[in-house]
């Protein structure tokens, strides 16, 4: 059974994340907007959506291996990283490493997104660490 993920648009031509197959771990989020991505720069563009991720959840945003691999775009921090707790606009910094201009339309796929669990940690600091084989 899938997990429920709240979401609300934010613009009436946001659209809502969608997946390429049953298996895909990545949800594709779209862009709400066009721009022009200089070559060697970065440009923020607006997917018009937000989510209610759920507590002990995260949703990273990865490249889309089309747009990376033939028109050298990804997001700038290699990994974006939605925390739970955060309902604004999911925004998404893509990077131009070419050196020519890319056109990105409204309505485009500009990254994924997978919704993945993480660890609750304390870091308690101590005076040693335990050994390992590898030291």
């Amino acid at each position: 059974m899938a997990q429920r993920i709240n979401f609300t648009r934010l613009q009436s031509n946001a659209i809502q994340p969608s997946h390429g197959s049953q298996w895909a771990a990545g949800y594709d989020l779209y862009s709400v907007c066009s721009g022009i991505i200089e070559p060697h720069t970065t440009l923020k563009i607006g997917t018009g959506i937000a989510m209610e991720i759920p507590e002990g959840y995260f949703g990273a945003i990865f490249a889309r291996s089309g747009l990376a691999t033939k028109q050298g775009l990804r997001p700038a921090n290699c990994v974006g990283v939605v925390d739970a707790d955060y309902r604004g606009e999911i925004i998404v910094a893509l990077h131009n490493d070419t050196a020519e201009a890319r056109v990105i339309a409204a309505g485009e796929r500009i990254a994924q997104i997978v919704i993945m669990p993480y660890l609750s940690v304390e870091f308690t600091e101590v005076d040693n660490l335990s050994s390992t084989e590898r030291g």
